[in-house]
């Protein structure tokens, strides 16, 4: 099953960038989560939860989706959507959380 190789390799994706942020922002407490169009920050959370949020949502979401394909029947002309969706979430979600972590980076080092 293509779809399961795919779940999987997103949420390892998602799982590596947070260990490696784990230990790159170790000496802070807490993480910036927001920030407003004038580039302060909104609010913060605890550093693991910061950290912790992006890959949990984005199994549940690919876990979501991969199970809709699993268990429904397509509409005529969609059969062949489910991988090309799949791949679309999951790397969005990857770089929307590496962009988090950048934005992170940037936000402490001022």
């Amino acid at each position: 099953m293509l779809e399961l190789l795919i779940l999987v390799v997103t949420v390892s994706a998602l799982a590596a960038l947070s260990w490696r942020a784990e230990r790159r922002f170790a000496r802070h407490d807490r993480l910036p989560m927001q920030w407003s169009l004038g580039g302060s920050v909104n609010w913060t959370a605890p550093r693991r939860v910061a950290l912790a949020v992006t890959p949990a949502l984005g199994t549940l979401v690919m876990l979501a989706t991969a199970a809709s394909a699993w268990g429904l029947t397509p509409r005529p002309g969609q059969e062949g959507l489910v991988t090309p969706v799949l791949l679309l979430i999951g790397g969005g979600l990857v770089a929307m959380h590496g962009l988090h972590l950048r934005m992170i980076g940037r936000s402490l080092r001022r």
